[in-house]
């Protein structure tokens, strides 16, 4: 899979007339729990040729291939990826510490990770992983059959608004890092591990009885986050001179 995600990359560096400054995987597989069927979401930063950017006209920011059953693959072009970072992004930070890259060249990556702590904004990416945990815990773990597969995406993001609270940083991509460092030792760990090694061992994990003691530290801890994030102070950098020089280095570097 991995050279046929390659292949991909290079027809579309050739077809687009692009190049492209990295490519990880960023749905369940990064996240570290895939089922046997997941498919590839695979993401990507890409940057035109000079002359793309001397225009009047705004332009399409994406490219995007067509889905299919088993690969997923779109990308940001690279001011689109740098306003975004401005905005401490978190699909995008991610991307920068997905723990399976496809392909990286050049110095973008390494400038943007080195800038990160600057850039973000733990408001920010708080009220996205809280909105996210919201959402799918609203959706799919109310009653007393859910659908269990979906308690992954509700942890998830709950464990990265404490990650956030706690230390104020980037949280971390990977789920087993999230509970081993977030956790402790007893029955709700015992049933998450639980939980995981069947979502990965393939089993299907459809509508079954809820899970009283992970339903109910969620439920906690989304309150009790909605309520934290009301204290924050919303604050902004303005990291934009920075930001517009880092685009014309990697500009001038991708294509010299």
């Amino acid at each position: 899979m991995k050279e046929k995600i390659l292949t991909e990359i290079k027809k579309i560096e050739e077809h687009d007339d692009v190049k492209i400054c990295l490519a990880v995987e960023s749905g369940s597989r990064a996240w570290g729990f895939p089922s046997k069927d997941s498919d590839y979401d695979v993401r990507f930063i890409y940057v035109h040729k000079k002359d793309w950017y001397l225009s009047i006209d705004q332009k399409r920011d994406v490219i995007e291939l067509p889905i299919n059953d088993l690969l997923d693959i779109n990308g940001w072009e690279l001011r689109k990826a740098l306003r975004l970072f401005r905005k401490s992004n978190p699909p995008l930070m991610e991307w920068l510490h997905s723990g399976i890259v496809y392909y990286q060249a050049f110095s973008l990556v390494d400038k943007l990770k080195a800038i990160q702590n600057q850039v973000f904004l733990p408001q920010s990416a708080l009220y996205h992983y809280l909105n996210m945990a919201k959402g799918n815990f609203r959706d799919y773990l109310r009653g007393d059959h859910v659908k269990i597969k979906k308690y992954f995406y509700v942890l998830r993001p709950v464990l990265a608004c404490i990650w956030i609270e706690r230390y104020n940083s980037v949280p971390p991509i990977e789920f087993q890092t999230l509970v081993e460092e977030l956790l402790e030792e007893g029955q709700l760990k015992e049933e998450i591990h639980t939980l995981l090694e069947r979502k990965i061992s393939g089993d299907e994990l459809d509508l079954e009885p809820k899970l009283t003691v992970i339903n109910d530290f969620l439920e906690k801890e989304i309150n009790r986050l909605e309520e934290y994030t009301k204290t924050l102070k919303v604050s902004k950098k303005d990291m934009t001179p920075l930001l517009d020089d880092l685009f014309r280095v990697v500009l001038e570097e991708v294509w010299a």
